[in-house]
């Protein structure tokens, strides 16, 4: 059955999925790149996103693997494809990645604004939905065809789902670093109101991942 998740979502101390003032010369906002030293240096990431052998090992590379298990498709704000905002100037902007993005796998991109599928290497093709979040959830789903569903971020196309009560489960890396400012995950989600419980909880060097479900989710 399609679950869909956040897998790997990091946090700050002070609630924080990115830093303020995101550009293209701070895609994480000033200062969010410090939420990610648990992942980076990890086995899964460099493989993942620079096609190295070789990286950390243990807690951290455990669930940075996990998020890529079984998934058939990612939905993902527009904030996290690219800075522009707006109309879309042409074609040019494919994505931070560069020719060969992560995902491979397809990818439903919110946006206001239309534009032809993007077709990359190693098998991600991007979609650009303009018809809200559950357009995309239902052509995530359909594209994954049994697989699950995983919802990249940013913090407020997550937080549009989880009000909608259609993400099943969450694993948070919570970074021991502090933002002070920025975008803020959980501003106005009642989580237990939602229904969430807290079913795991595991601390590393680098990093506190905690695993939300919704009630009556099990594992896949």
């Amino acid at each position: 059955m399609t679950r869909v998740r956040v897998d790997g979502f990091t946090i700050s101390l002070d609630g924080y999925g990115a830093g303020p003032n995101q550009d293209i010369d701070n895609p994480l906002g000033v200062g969010g790149t410090d939420l990610h030293q648990w992942l980076v240096p990890t086995r899964t990431f460099q493989r993942a996103l620079f096609g190295k052998d070789g990286g950390a090992t243990g807690i951290d590379d455990d669930f940075a693997a996990r998020g890529f298990e079984n998934v058939g498709a990612w939905i993902l704000g527009r904030n996290m494809f690219g800075p522009i905002r707006g109309e879309w100037p042409n074609d040019n902007w494919k994505g931070w990645w560069g020719d060969n993005p992560p995902y491979h796998v397809p990818a439903f991109v919110l946006t206001h604004h239309a534009r032809p599928p993007l077709a990359m290497a190693g098998g991600t093709t991007f979609h650009f939905i303009t018809g809200g979040i559950g357009e995309a959830l239902d052509r995530a789903r359909e594209a994954a065809a049994g697989k699950d569903v995983r919802i990249g971020g940013g913090p407020n196309t997550i937080r549009q789902y989880l009000r909608a009560g259609l993400i099943d489960e969450l694993h948070i890396a919570i970074s021991p670093v502090l933002l002070g400012r920025g975008e803020p995950l959980f501003e106005g989600v009642d989580l237990r109101a939602l229904g969430y419980d807290c079913v795991e909880f595991v601390a590393s060097e680098k990093a506190t991942h905690v695993v939300l479900r919704r009630h009556g989710q099990t594992d896949a």
